[in-house]
């Protein structure tokens, strides 16, 4: 089967992504993460202006087969949570790069995104 890795994106192993804009990180979790997760039926996220440390647990997500921590992948401040995930979970099963997005956050360290893997690197870890 074969998952979609934006080119734009970063990862950690995972299964979490992030892509920035400016100082801005948006995060969220891969395809390949929903696909293993199966139909997403709740999710829980820290609150605008919560702290995150790169690596650390930030939220859960429930699927019909597991519950599992979402990490994070660089080290900031949250600046909007996407509040649709609430009432509409599968979101995330739906369109993981673009609707099913978690959370921004306000990058306190840039530099943590060399620690992260490239889409290449990512696609030939899901292989």
């Amino acid at each position: 089967m074969s998952f979609d890795v934006p080119d734009d994106h970063r990862y950690l192993e995972s299964h979490e992504w992030v892509r920035t804009d400016d100082d801005t990180a948006r995060v969220g979790i891969t395809d390949f993460a929903q696909d293993e997760l199966g139909d997403v039926v709740f999710v829980e996220l820290p609150a605008e202006g919560d702290d995150l440390t790169a690596g650390e647990g930030f939220g859960v997500v429930e699927s019909i087969k597991a519950v599992s921590d979402i990490y994070a992948p660089v080290s900031g401040t949250v600046t909007a949570v996407n509040e649709a995930l609430f009432d509409r979970p599968e979101l995330v099963n739906e369109d993981p790069f673009g609707e099913g997005w978690m959370l921004d956050v306000t990058l306190a360290d840039e530099s943590e995104l060399d620690d992260l893997l490239g889409a290449d690197a990512y696609r030939d870890r899901i292989a």
